[in-house]
């Protein structure tokens, strides 16, 4: 049997997917639904860390020990400057993102390329800045000990300031020879490269200085990594089993291998979407130069990768608060 609706004014529209919840297109719609599906992961993630920094607390690395560098100034720390400097780059870009919102809604073609471009190039800043954090990272700038039992020791002087291992490592020529997959007949494909130094060499420099210390990553009430006598210093380093440069999934120089870890994964994540953002803005603006949305009457289009820009942005602001400033 046929049935037949029928309403009371045959010219009233029955909704059939094309009205605009909320006053907003389908395309934005689904933009922010991305961007709440997108939030609740970042959330989990930033979560995960605050757990294992709050069961690790004591021996978590200090940001401001850790973010010291500085492009041309090398040797001279600057604890957080270029993190910050990072931020205020990409927190420049997003009112870039919003002029050029602004200028599309007048239809002004020029100022939303112009506009466009300037994201773009502090995106590009941004993601540079952030690869060359990384490098620094893991390529450490000290070094440190680890013992048999996974703690990590570094070194400083009698006024508490952190000394690098070339700096007092007596290096012995010969003797040493990295383990190359094809010489055994058990063997693991990615086997770690050898340090710049052994631990031998590490003792016979310390042996030699009277004056250094070993810095444990244990903290104290100041919030401040404890300082051994020289006397615990040597029977700390009795157990020393692998000299540590930098930072990896597997070690890490500057403490707690956890925190690598997170920091690897979490700020990767994060540029993986600045990436993202910044190839689909190009994209963008491309169709902007050909005129797309000028014939099209509207550049909604920018809105929505406006957006996706702002959600990146303030991500950010989430995990340097977290990585950085807490």
């Amino acid at each position: 049997m046929d049935t037949t609706v029928t309403t009371a004014n045959n010219d009233e529209k029955i909704w059939g997917g094309g009205n605009e919840p909320l006053a907003a297109s389908y395309g934005k719609m689904m933009m922010w639904f991305f961007i709440v599906s997108d939030a609740l992961t970042f959330s989990g993630f930033l979560a995960a860390y605050g757990f294992s920094r709050f069961k690790f607390i004591e021996t978590w690395p200090i940001a401001d020990e850790v973010f010291t560098h500085f492009p041309f100034l090398h040797g001279s720390p600057q604890p957080m400057l270029y993190v910050a400097l990072m931020t205020f780059i990409l927190i420049f870009s997003s009112v870039t993102m919003v002029l050029a919102v602004d200028a599309g809604h007048q239809m002004k073609k020029t100022k939303v390329a112009v506009y466009m471009l300037l994201t773009i190039i502090g995106g590009l800043i941004f993601v540079g800045s952030q690869a060359w954090e990384w490098k620094n990272f893991i390529k450490g700038e000290f070094g440190a000990i680890e013992t048999k039992g996974g703690s990590i020791l570094q070194f400083v002087d009698k006024e508490g300031h952190q000394v690098a291992l070339a700096d007092f490592a007596i290096k012995h020529e010969g003797g040493r020879e990295a383990l190359k997959g094809n010489a055994a007949t058990w063997f693991l494909t990615d086997a770690d490269a050898l340090p710049a130094y052994s631990v031998e060499d590490v003792m016979a420099g310390f042996e030699a200085h009277p004056d250094l210390l070993v810095r444990t990553e244990q903290l104290t009430d100041k919030k401040k990594k404890t300082i051994l006598s020289r006397e615990e210093s040597v029977q700390r380093l009795a157990d020393a089993k692998y000299v540590v440069e930098g930072a990896n999934l597997k070690r890490n120089e500057y403490g707690n291998k956890l925190f690598a870890d997170f920091f690897f994964f979490i700020t990767g994540f994060h540029g993986f979407h600045v990436i993202s953002g910044i190839i689909i803005n190009i994209i963008i603006f491309f169709n902007v130069l050909l005129g797309t949305y000028e014939k099209r009457r509207s550049y909604e289009m920018v809105e929505k990768v406006g957006l996706y820009w702002h959600f990146v942005d303030l991500v950010w602001v989430f995990v340097f608060t977290v990585f950085y400033l807490v």
